[in-house]
Formats: C-alpha cells, structure tokens, sequence
C-alpha cells in the first residue's frame, strides 16, 4: 500500500472574493498533476475564511469589562480575547495565555481556533462560517471540471488534551464519511472489534499539514492519493458531525 502527498504549488496569497476551487484548479493543471478517483483534497481554512471575507479587523473591536477581566488571567490581548468571546459558545476553561472554548460551530479547541498568523498586522481569520458548505462547493466545482470522484476536507491546526504540540485537524469535510467505525470486524487474532472508531479525516489533515507547515512554506493546499477506504468511506453527504463527541460524553465538563 501506498498513499501520496502531493503540495499544490503556485498558490497566492488570496483576498476576499477569490475563488479558491478555481485558483486550486489552475495549480492541478499548471503541476500537470494527473487527478485520479479517490483522490482527497485537504485546504487549510485560513485560505478558505481568507477567500470568504471571514476576516476581523482588530482596531475595530469593542473591548467589553469580561474580556479584560479574562485577559488580566490568561496574559493574552484584550482584543483578541473580546474576539475568542465572540466567536464562542462556552468557556471552558482559561490556562495561562490559552483559553479553551467551544465554538459556534460545536469544536472544543484553544482559542475559538483564532488566527492571527498568515495574515496582515491587526488583522485575525476566525475558522470559515460553515466548513462543510465550503468544502461542498469546492467539491462539487472540482469533480464537475476534472470529471473525478473527488473529497474535500477543511483542516486547522489545533492542540490535544494532554498532549504537548498542534496537530492538522480537520474541521470540516465532504465526499468521504470522517469517521471510519470498524466495530464488529475482526482483528488479527480473529477477535471481534468492540469499540474502534477512527477519526480519519483528523489523521489525512494530519498527514497534510507534515507538507502544510505552520510557517512560510506557502503549501496550503495538499492532494491525499491512494487512501485505500476512500470508497468504503465514500459519502456524498458527509459533514464533520461524527467526530464532535457530544457533551453528555465529554466526561471532563461534567
């Protein structure tokens, strides 16, 4: 078995308005890479939230008494803590300069996934307002172009409970189911399996963000080829709400 990454090169730095499916187009043609079924297209969504106009100006932000109050804790800005409270359903709880929160769109992560890195001084990129929609549209534009069966999942880069680093994570999907249960399949020693569920589409924005980066390298656009499950996991209605463990189970904000 073997699976390939492949970073699309020669895409610019994008501002609102652009259209990211035709700009990710244009690089698959100009690589003169070959498309193939079950290839899986993986974007960093600050390209995405960039393209969408998702973007805040930080010199326009009203500061209110509990940002500053939460700022004076956690030693961040109090802008950039008004924006995470914004963004934000839940705060769950504040460490030092990092604030864990539940975003409107239901992920636990550092930050409300705020992004002030690949981007303008004074400005910051919150995750696009609707993940799955954007990888819909970009889906569907490209298999209708390269006439292939195609997936698309929207990545950020986020931390882990218990775990030091920030790994690719991805925060919305379409074309393939983000959860792969292989509950009652057999493991090599012919037991029955009880409890597995892989959050695949968590480990294929992993792999891409090795050839993403988080720094200067300008790849935030990354090809996964030859997955072996992509049919199994082949869903056209997919959306990332398999990997969200629901409340009622998050045993630590009981």
């Amino acid at each position: 078995m073997e699976i390939k990454l492949i970073g699309l090169e020669g895409i610019p730095l994008v501002h609102a308005g652009d259209n990211i499916a035709q700009i990710i187009k244009d690089s698959i043609l100009n690589m003169n890479y070959d498309l193939k079924d079950g290839d899986i297209i993986l974007i960093a969504e600050t390209l995405i939230s960039k393209a969408e106009g998702n973007i805040i100006d930080l010199n326009e932000i009203e500061v209110s008494k509990k940002a500053y109050e939460i700022a004076e804790i956690c030693k961040k800005d109090p802008k950039i803590v008004q924006v995470i409270l914004d963004n934000s359903t839940e705060i769950v709880e504040i460490g030092p300069n990092f604030i864990i929160c539940e975003t409107k769109h239901g992920f636990v992560c550092a930050n409300a996934a705020i992004d002030e890195s690949n981007i303008e001084d004074g400005l910051a990129t919150p995750i696009p307002e609707n993940p799955d929609e954007s990888a819909l549209k970009i889906r569907r534009y490209l298999e209708e172009e390269f006439g292939k069966d195609l997936a698309v999942i929207v990545t950020d880069t986020q931390g882990r409970a218990f775990r030091i680093g920030a790994i690719g994570t991805a925060i919305g999907c379409s074309g393939i189911n983000p959860l792969w249960v292989r509950i009652g399949e057999k493991d090599l020693y012919g037991r029955e399996l009880e409890t597995t569920e892989i959050a695949t589409a968590d480990e294929l924005a992993s792999a891409a963000s090795l050839i993403m980066g988080q720094a200067d390298e300008g790849l935030p656009v990354v090809i996964v080829s030859g997955f072996g499950a992509f049919n199994h996991l082949r869903d056209d209605s997919s959306n990332i709400n398999p990997l969200i463990r629901p409340k009622e189970f998050d045993v630590f904000r009981k």
